[in-house]
C-alpha cells in the first residue's frame, strides 16, 4: 500500500506568546497534520501543555490534530484529549501496565490510536499491539526536548516495522531531528509521517521550510 507523504509541524518549536496564529500558519504554509507534544516532567524531562490548550487552539486548524502523549499514567487523560478535539492519540509503549487497554480506550472515544516507540524501544513491542494501532511513531532522537539531533539507526527499526505491519492501514510516523537532510532517511526507511519542529519554525518562510522537507523526502522514494 503506498501511503502519502505526511508533514507534521510540531507546535513545541511555535512561538507560545501567539501560539493560535502559528498554528494558522503553519496549516497555511502546507501542513498536513498538526504535532502537539504533550509532556509531563515525570515521563520526560519538561513540561509542556495540557487539554485546555488542545481545546483553545482546536479553532485554529481543521487539520489533523496529532497528539503525542509523553507521559505517564495516560489513560486517565485519555477522554480529556479526545473531548479537547485530538483527532489521533498517542502513547509511549513504557507509559502504562495496560498498553492494549490504553489503545482500546482511544479508539473506543473515536479516535485513531498510535503507540510510540523511543530510541531504545525494540520494533518487537509493535506486534502485539499490531491490530490495535492506527499509527506507530518511532522516536529518531529521545523524548523531551526540541532541537536535537536525529538518531540515524532507528531507521533500521522503521523497516523493521513496515515489515511488521505488512498490509496494515498503519501510518508509520518518525519524530525528531527531521530536516530536509535527514527527511530522506527516514522517508526511505518505510516512514510517510515526517514531525519537523525546528526546521519548520526557525523562519523566515514556514511554507518554504515544509516545502523542502516534502521535497527532499519525495526525491528519496521516487515521487518528485
Amino acid at each position: 500500500m503506498t501511503r502519502p507523504l505526511l508533514i507534521a509541524p510540531s507546535i513545541l518549536s511555535a512561538n507560545f506568546a501567539k501560539l493560535g496564529e502559528e498554528v494558522r500558519a503553519v496549516d497555511e504554509a502546507g501542513g498536513d497534520w498538526i504535532h502537539i507534544d504533550v509532556m509531563d516532567g515525570h515521563f520526560v524531562p519538561n513540561i509542556t501543555l495540557g487539554p485546555d490548550i488542545v481545546r483553545a487552539i482546536r479553532p485554529c486548524s481543521q487539520k489533523t490534530f496529532d497528539v503525542h502523549l509523553m507521559i505517564a499514567p495516560a489513560d486517565p487523560y485519555l477522554e480529556a484529549f479526545a473531548k479537547a478535539g485530538a483527532d489521533i492519540i498517542s502513547v509511549h509503549a513504557e507509559a502504562g501496565p495496560h498498553l492494549h487497554r490504553s489503545l482500546q480506550t482511544i479508539r473506543a472515544l473515536g479516535k485513531r490510536s498510535g503507540v510510540v516507540l523511543n530510541p531504545g524501544t525494540p520494533a518487537s513491542a509493535v506486534e502485539p499491539v499490531a491490530d490495535l494501532v492506527d499509527l506507530v511513531l518511532c522516536m529518531t532522537v529521545n523524548p523531551g526536548f526540541g532541537g536535537q539531533s536525529f538518531i540515524a539507526p532507528v531507521c533500521d527499526k522503521v523497516r523493521t516495522i513496515r515489515e511488521i505491519l505488512g498490509d496494515r492501514d498503519v501510518d508509520i510516523e518518525v519524530d525528531g531531528g527531521i530536516t530536509p537532510e535527514t527527511a530522506p532517511l527516514a522517508a526511505s526507511a518505510g516512514a510517510n509521517v515526517l514531525v519537523a519542529g525546528s526546521a519548520v519554525f526557525r523562519g523566515p518562510s514556514y511554507e518554504d521550510n515544509i516545502a523542502a522537507i516534502r521535497t527532499a523526502a519525495q526525491q528519496s522514494i521516487g515521487r518528485a
